[in-house]
């Protein structure tokens, strides 16, 4: 299946705080994942949003709704599930 990718506000904040090599990294793996989930992606048990992409030591938090998949955050993996 290929998924429609949509940011919110936080996320694009996130990845303009990222050196441009770091985020431009993110910005690959995120466009990979467009097809099938593709990529080092994990369901969170209890956790909102509901699923993760790992990066190196960054995480991005999305939730998939239908067709669509919503960047809520792009965090490093120490901050990412406070």
């Amino acid at each position: 299946m290929i998924y429609d990718i949509q940011f919110k506000p936080a996320a694009i904040r996130d990845l303009g705080r990222l050196s441009p090599p770091v985020a431009q990294r993110i910005l690959s793996k995120i466009e990979a994942m467009r097809n099938n989930l593709a990529g080092d992606v994990k369901r969170l048990k209890q956790f909102t949003p509901g699923w993760r992409l790992r990066v190196g030591d960054w995480r991005v938090l999305f939730d998939v709704e239908g067709s669509v998949i919503v960047i809520w955050r792009v965090v490093h993996r120490s901050e990412a599930y406070d």
